[in-house]
C-alpha cells in the first residue's frame, strides 16, 4: 500500500512541471499564431495582386515595363495604362540613395559612441538618436516640405520636389535606426579582439578599421537593411516632398513617385474589384516582394561576411 502511494507520488507531475508545460504550450501557440498571420498577409496580398493579371488580363510585361500610370485609361497603343516602372524606379532610387548617404554617418556616429568616447558619446548622442526615432513621419514630411524642398529649389533648381528631396528626408528618418543597431553590433564584438590587435602593435584606428568593423560587418549589414526597409515602406513623409507625379524620373530634381506614395494617394479613391483597385494591389505585391528581396540579399551578404571574417 505504501509502495503504491509512493509510486503515485513519484509519477505525479509537480506543480512546476505543469507550469513549464503550460508555458511551452503558450509560446508554441503564440508562434503558430504569428506564422499564421504572416502567411495570411502574404497570401491575401498575393491573391489581390495577381487579380490584375488573372482577372483583368493585363500583361505582366506591360505592367513592369510600361511608363504610363493612369488605370482606367488606354495608352496610345491601346493597352491599359498601368505601367508601374516609374514607381518601381522611384522606390529603388530613394531607398538606395538614402541608405548610401546615411550609412557613413551612422557608422561614424556608432564608432564614436562605442570606441572613441563611449561615456560622452552615449550621454550626448543617445538622447538625440532616441529623439529622432520618436518624431512622427508627418512631422518629417512637414519639415521637408518647409525646409528641404525650398533648399533643393534654390540650390539645385527645379520645383524642389523630387527624388533628391525624398532622399534627404529619408536620410534623417533612417539614420537613428542604423545608428542604434550598429552600436549594438559594435558592442557585441568581444573585448579580447581589441586587446589582441593592440597587443600586436596595431593603433586604435587600425583596430577599429581592421578588427572591430570587420567583426561587426554582419550586424552592420543587418542595420542597413532595417533602415532600407523603413525607407522602402515610408509613405507619408515621402509623399509630401517627392511630387507624386507618376512619371519616369529623368533626374533627381524632377517630380516623381514611389510605390507607397501612389498607394496612399489612390487606395481610398478606388472601388473594390475594379481595375484601378486591382492595379494598386499589384503595386502592394511588388512592394512586398521587393522588401523580401532586400532582406534575403542582405542576409546572404551578412552570412558571407560572417563566414570570411
Amino acid at each position: 500500500m505504501q509502495n503504491q502511494k509512493l509510486a503515485k507520488q513519484l509519477f505525479k507531475k509537480s506543480k512546476t512541471a505543469r507550469y513549464e508545460r503550460f508555458g511551452r504550450l503558450l509560446c508554441f501557440s503564440a508562434l503558430v499564431m504569428i506564422m499564421a498571420i504572416v502567411i495570411g498577409i502574404i497570401v491575401f496580398i498575393a491573391t489581390k495582386g495577381m487579380s490584375t493579371f488573372l482577372k483583368d488580363h493585363i500583361s505582366v510585361r506591360d505592367f513592369f515595363t510600361g511608363t504610363l500610370w493612369n488605370p482606367g485609361t488606354k495608352t496610345p497603343s491601346g493597352h491599359a495604362a498601368v505601367g508601374a516602372l516609374p514607381m518601381i524606379v522611384g522606390s529603388f532610387l530613394v531607398t538606395i540613395l538614402a541608405a548610401i548617404i546615411s550609412t557613413p554617418f551612422a557608422i561614424g556616429t556608432a564608432v564614436y559612441m562605442t570606441e572613441i568616447s563611449p561615456k560622452r558619446g552615449a550621454k550626448i548622442l543617445q538622447p538625440v538618436t532616441e529623439l529622432l526615432v520618436g518624431i512622427p513621419s508627418v512631422v518629417y514630411g512637414f519639415i521637408g516640405l518647409s525646409v528641404v524642398v525650398p533648399f533643393v529649389r534654390n540650390v539645385f533648381g527645379g520645383s524642389g520636389f523630387g527624388i533628391l528631396s525624398g532622399t534627404f528626408v529619408l536620410f534623417v528618418m533612417i539614420l537613428p535606426t542604423i545608428v542604434s543597431m550598429t552600436v549594438d553590433s559594435l558592442k557585441s564584438v568581444p573585448t579580447y579582439y581589441r586587446q589582441a590587435s593592440q597587443a600586436l602593435g596595431a593603433t586604435k584606428w587600425q583596430t577599429i578599421w581592421k578588427v572591430v568593423l570587420r567583426a561587426a560587418t554582419p550586424g552592420i549589414l543587418t542595420a542597413i537593411v532595417f533602415g532600407m526597409a523603413r525607407a522602402f515602406g515610408e509613405a507619408l513623409a515621402v509623399q509630401m516632398v517627392i511630387g507624386n507625379a507618376s512619371l519616369m524620373p529623368h533626374n533627381l530634381i524632377s517630380p516623381a513617385s514611389t510605390l507607397t506614395s501612389v498607394l496612399t494617394a489612390g487606395m481610398g479613391n478606388t472601388v473594390m474589384g475594379s481595375l484601378q483597385n486591382d492595379a494598386l494591389w499589384s503595386l502592394a505585391l511588388v512592394l512586398l516582394v521587393m522588401s523580401l528581396f532586400f532582406n534575403l540579399l542582405v542576409h546572404f551578404i551578412g552570412r558571407k561576411g560572417a563566414f570570411s571574417k
